[in-house]
């Protein structure tokens, strides 16, 4: 059962659809993309699953009920858009908002003395968040979005603002969270970052679901039928569209074209009648590439 239901949600605003028919199903314990350019109908569907707005039709499902103020509590939501007190202390504020959420303030000073030191940032519990950089506003609201152990999840953008280093750290936070139960939805702009963790997306254009699976299977989906191949001496490719080829340390590299017609064994058997062959990978395309096709409408 999903954790997460959306269904045939409708929003409109004066003169603008923000949605149109959407409908989607996150599974539990599962990172799950929201994608799409800016101005696509995003920002609106989290808004909507958070309660922030209301559907002009359509409903959305939280553990098999439909949502409502009581449920919002189970739910986590980091937004684009930062949301934190500039003059507030910050351990004073991540007190105050952990309170709203429902957790005492003994277990909420338990839970934010264990994350302030796992993210090594005790020091900063007086200072106020004009004081700190984008990037360290940036762990303290994670912090503060995370510390109720919601059931879901929603980081819209969560990397901006961070270096490598604790971007990756981060990357690192979310798969543990997702390991221990909780169900994420997270929306980005970095494809990269979605092929990293995201099983399965969405993705929205023009207020409407234009792709929607697993990402290793959409992936696949979009194959070009076109293979890497490291060999032990060059080889000749008669039937073949060779795109490459390089001698490169000794190795011959070359990038293949086969006909759809023809399978993978065909191609290796006439590659090993020839020579030694080191590599043989099929180039997929990146979730990168097929966004941009499809939003542009030039995808096969």
């Amino acid at each position: 059962m999903p954790l997460l239901e959306v269904h045939n949600v409708v929003k409109q605003y004066a003169g603008h659809r923000a949605l149109d028919g959407v409908s989607l199903e996150v599974p539990e314990n599962s990172i799950y993309g929201l994608l799409g350019p800016n101005g696509a109908g995003k920002t609106t569907l989290i808004r909507i699953i958070n309660r922030i707005t209301a559907p002009d039709s359509g409903d959305v499902l939280l553990n098999g009920q439909k949502l409502t103020a009581d449920l919002v509590q189970q739910i986590g939501y980091l937004p684009e858009e930062r949301g934190l007190y500039k003059k507030m202390k910050i351990g004073e504020q991540a007190l105050y908002l952990a309170q709203l959420k429902g957790m005492s303030k003994n277990d909420a000073l338990k839970a934010l003395k264990y994350w302030f030191e796992k993210f090594e940032i005790q020091a900063w519990w007086n200072k106020k968040v004009e004081e700190l950089s984008k990037g360290m506003a940036q762990k303290v609201q994670f912090i503060t979005t995370i510390l109720h152990e919601p059931k879901l999840l929603i980081f819209d953008e969560p990397f901006s603002g961070f270096d490598p280093v604790n971007a990756d750290l981060l990357k690192r936070e979310i798969l543990e969270l997702r390991d221990k139960g909780a169900t994420i939805i997270f929306s980005t702009h970095n494809m990269g970052t979605v092929e990293d963790l995201c099983e399965n997306i969405s993705l929205v254009n023009k207020s409407q679901i234009v792709l929607q699976g697993n990402v290793a299977d959409i992936r696949a989906s979009h194959a070009t039928n076109t293979y890497k191949i490291k060999t032990r001496q060059e080889v000749r490719m008669d039937g073949f569209d060779v795109l490459e080829e390089k001698n490169a340390n000794g190795f011959f590299e070359s990038i293949v074209k086969k006909d759809l017609a023809d399978s993978n064994n065909f191609l290796l058997q006439k590659l090993m009648q020839q020579t030694e062959i080191f590599s043989f990978e099929e180039i997929l395309p990146t979730m990168n590439d097929i966004f941009i096709r499809t939003v542009t409408g030039t995808i096969n």
